[in-house]
């Protein structure tokens, strides 16, 4: 299945290829984890903040599956 993966915050420097917001497409097999997804991008699970699944909060641990196909990924953030 493919998913499109989004980063935001600086993310985007940690992936060869990946641009601000930018969608990123990427083959996956069902039954993938959110963190399995991260450490093949290569992203530590302690730079997320928050995951939005389809528009939703997820987890890390949360499960992939069919129809799962838009990922926003954020890095804790600052400011004032």
């Amino acid at each position: 299945m493919q998913v499109e993966v989004r980063l935001f915050g600086g993310l985007e420097k940690l992936v060869f290829g990946a641009g601000y917001g930018q969608p990123l497409y990427l083959d996956i097999s069902s039954g993938m984890t959110v963190g399995e997804l991260l450490n093949r991008l290569g992203i530590p699970g302690n730079k997320i903040f928050s995951v939005i699944l389809n528009g939703r909060h997820a987890e890390q641990n949360q499960v992939l599956q069919p129809g799962d196909d838009r990922v926003a990924l954020f890095p804790p953030l600052a400011g004032g």
